[in-house]
């Protein structure tokens, strides 16, 4: 199976999703995170498997799946309401300053390349984007930053379409990078940390991980994730 269950209970079950792998597609014949699932708990019955939030296929990181309604009507409305704290760590070209702040724009989605641009807020389609990020470490020749985002809001590539357009593009990024095509390695992009409450019991959980993308950009680096 290529997503790793990280945690799965009666009304929940949590994995990892690696880059590159569709969180679910109509694409007949294509696997992803919803048909490997659904084989995973295969039983006597078809099971349930609720996707309650998503990530893009270039896209790691953690993703909850519910495995009855009401488990998914309670993750729905935690992701929807903002509730649901969804962190993200990305490695960007430069060094963002301030080290720590907000970005706003308006962005417009573009169905036939499947891309989004930076716009005015009054054109036709425009949708606000909002973002906090926080810089945690920055390369010893200063040309690069890892930094942790926090969502405000849920817009089409919006980590990488506002990084970009605030001068700092994704490494990896052959869509909105500053070479389109162009890429050393993967996206550095990774849906690093999930809380939410159980639906059960209403108790926090919260789940972590490590990027994959990290030691191969900044070798040995790992481990000092928000320590300096």
């Amino acid at each position: 199976m290529n997503c790793k269950v990280m945690y799965e209970d009666e009304d929940i079950i949590v994995i990892l999703k690696p880059a590159g792998f569709p969180t679910q597609t109509a694409r007949i014949g294509e696997s992803d995170c919803v048909s490997e699932l659904k084989n995973y708990l295969a039983g006597a019955k078809e099971p349930y498997v609720g996707v309650t939030h998503r990530l893009d296929q270039p896209v790691e990181g953690i993703l909850v799946f519910a495995k009855n309604k009401k488990a998914a009507a309670s993750l729905s409305a935690q992701s929807a309401s903002k509730e649901m704290d969804k962190r993200y760590l990305a490695l960007t070209e430069g060094v963002t300053e301030p080290a720590a702040g907000k970005i706003e724009n308006y962005l417009k989605r573009d169905g036939r390349t499947n891309m989004s641009r930076i716009t005015r807020p009054d054109e036709p389609g425009a949708k606000r984007a909002v973002l906090e990020y926080k810089t945690l470490k920055v390369s010893r020749d200063g040309s690069e930053a890892l930094l942790e985002i926090r969502l405000e809001t849920g817009r089409h590539h919006q980590i990488r379409v506002q990084m970009a357009g605030a001068g700092h593009p994704l490494l990896g990024d052959r869509k909105y990078g500053k070479e389109p095509g162009y890429t050393r390695g993967p996206l550095a992009l990774c849906a690093y940390k999930l809380g939410f409450h159980h639906p059960r019991d209403g108790k926090w959980r919260q789940y972590e991980t490590e990027p994959s993308w990290l030691a191969a950009y900044w070798p040995g680096s790992v481990k000092d994730i928000g320590k300096e």
